[in-house]
């Protein structure tokens, strides 16, 4: 029992990252643009597509058809938390936003739908 504990108190310790990834298609260089308060949980975004349920119905399209090889996700930027108060969620988005316009994933260039730049 002692361990569970132990194992329950390094859990609750763990710091996590928020930040913004992409999805990448290495064949049609197609990118996918996303934010999550927790950076650790990208294997999920693959568990996801592996499983057929990614909300994205064009990249689950792409990655059924060209299979799990020709994608790759990477951490684009880590957010960095200031001291004080730090309002993660709107950080987040802003620098969401921010990748969002400087690649423009839209279209044949990506998955990301025009209107995320502006309702997100």
């Amino acid at each position: 029992m002692d361990r569970r504990k132990e194992l329950v108190q390094q859990y609750k310790e763990l710091k996590t990252e928020a930040g913004i990834y992409q999805i990448k298609n290495i064949i049609n260089q197609k990118i996918l643009i996303a934010s999550t308060n927790n950076l650790k949980s990208l294997n999920g975004k693959t568990l996801m597509l592996k499983l057929g349920s990614h909300r994205n119905l064009q990249l689950q399209k792409e990655w059924n058809e060209f299979g799990e090889a020709a994608f790759v996700i990477e951490v684009l930027e880590v957010l960095v938390k200031k001291e004080g108060y730090f309002d993660e969620k709107d950080e987040l988005k802003k620098l969401e936003e921010k990748w969002l316009h400087d690649l423009q994933p839209f279209d044949n260039r990506g998955y990301n739908k025009i209107n995320n730049i502006n309702n997100k």
